[in-house]
């Protein structure tokens, strides 16, 4: 016999049918399961399920219980519109009074709507560009500050966001992402105030030229990197021109834009520059665009996780200054937020925070056991207070499992450990 139960009224023994709310409501994968310890009873009850309905037939039953049938699903409530604060106007007001540090779990929802108003800004500006219209520099400058301003009261709610979150434009994605790394990097190269605002627009703009090139059918994932390279590589020097009509640009920018996909060794282009005569932006913009590329890949190239992302960074021999590139990983981590970790347990987690106390052993989400070869539920560890056998080993390798896509999976576990919705 079926059974709406509430919340709350879940007990242990209780055989779970269906869960009430979506996918990323909860953090179970398996959609019907037994209650079989406290654990699995508080990650139910701490979740954002609308209700459960249970089996009463396969475990144990509730009298207090509706049966279903006969008890129609009570509606959620929900504040009235009145009542809802403006997401928007109560971020802006933080950004402008609040810039105390304070946690990845408090910082999450502010960095989630200010890339959500961020994107409209750049999204304007993008078709302007693609329309042949001037673009407008000062639409996407606030986008600039409060980037800034999250960054500095938490260095990694931003970025990870942008890692974990799955994004439906691509270009979009891209530009916050690196607006967000240049910031860090500027920040832990202790650059002076307007350097570090410098370096987030120019992230901001470094592929504004994409929007002027030509269109090309077909092209997989619309990532004009799957274009044949002699049409890619023109995004650089058309942006360039484009953004040389706005006098308000600081030359930095100018230069970050012109010089992000040249190489110290001489190898990149346009112009197959070398160390001395890239610009410190150039160089700074270079590392971070590469990493978030990287993390996408393309109809050529399989996508990395991050953490072999900075490995792959720190293989490339000869392509950037060595330290800056250090500079840059220690503004990521060894194993950036979004990594998938094997540890010494056998267990799989995903890195979720770092840890302000040890930089080295960040805060990650368990989910799978690589013995039984089965989901385990989600749990967090602190690695700095945990024992030897939660120790990271390396990158995990997820093939081979029964697991979703990585990037999907990514966006699971890391919006359910942080009790976020997409």
């Amino acid at each position: 016999m079926l059974k709406r139960v509430a919340i709350a009224d879940l007990e242990v023994g209780m055989f779970v049918h269906k869960m009430e709310g979506n996918w990323f409501s909860h953090p179970f994968w398996k959609a019907k399961f037994l209650i079989d310890d406290a654990e699995r009873l508080n990650t139910l009850r701490s979740s954002n399920l609308d209700g459960v309905v249970i089996d009463t037939s396969k475990g144990r039953d509730l009298a207090a219980a509706n049966n279903i049938g006969h008890q129609p699903r009570k509606p959620p409530v929900t504040p009235s519109a009145a009542s809802q604060p403006d997401r928007f106007k109560s971020v802006k007001a933080r950004s402008v009074i609040q810039n105390d540090p304070v946690s990845t779990e408090a910082e999450l929802h502010t960095a989630q709507a200010i890339a959500a108003r961020a994107q409209k800004a750049i999204h304007s500006t993008f078709i302007a560009a693609r329309l042949g219209k001037a673009i407008n520099v000062k639409a996407v400058q606030p986008v600039v500050t409060d980037i800034l301003d999250s960054v500095r009261r938490n260095p990694h709610a931003f970025s990870g966001l942008m890692r974990c979150k799955l994004k439906n434009e691509l270009g979009y994605q891209h530009a916050l992402a690196v607006s967000a790394l240049m910031v860090s990097l500027a920040r832990q190269m202790k650059l002076a105030q307007n350097d570090v605002l410098d370096a987030g627009m120019a992230g901001l703009l470094l592929d504004i030229g994409t929007n002027y090139l030509p269109q090309v059918p077909d092209l997989p994932n619309n990532d004009f990197r799957n274009a044949d390279p002699k049409i890619w590589q023109q995004h650089v020097i058309l942006g360039f021109r484009a953004l040389q009509h706005d006098d308000s640009l600081p030359q930095a920018v100018l230069n970050a834009c012109l010089e992000h996909h040249e190489r110290i060794d001489g190898g990149g282009f346009p112009k197959g520059l070398q160390k001395d005569e890239i610009s410190t932006i150039g160089q700074m913009a270079a590392i971070c665009d590469t990493f978030d590329f990287l993390l996408t890949g393309t109809a050529r190239t399989g996508a990395l996780d991050p953490a072999a992302a900075v490995q792959h960074l720190r293989k490339m021999e000869g392509a950037f200054d060595a330290d800056i590139l250090r500079l840059f990983v220690e503004s990521v981590g060894l194993y950036p937020v979004g990594s998938f970790v094997e540890l010494r347990s056998g267990k799989i987690a995903l890195v979720i925070d770092e840890d302000p106390g040890d930089k080295d052993q960040p805060i990650v989400q368990a989910f799978f056991d690589c013995k039984t070869r089965d989901r385990i539920v989600p749990h967090r560890i602190v690695l700095a207070q945990s024992a030897n056998e939660n120790e990271i080993i390396g990158t995990a390798d997820l093939s081979g499992f029964d697991l979703p896509d990585e990037a999907q999976l990514r966006e699971m576990v890391f919006l359910t450990a942080h009790k976020m919705t997409r």
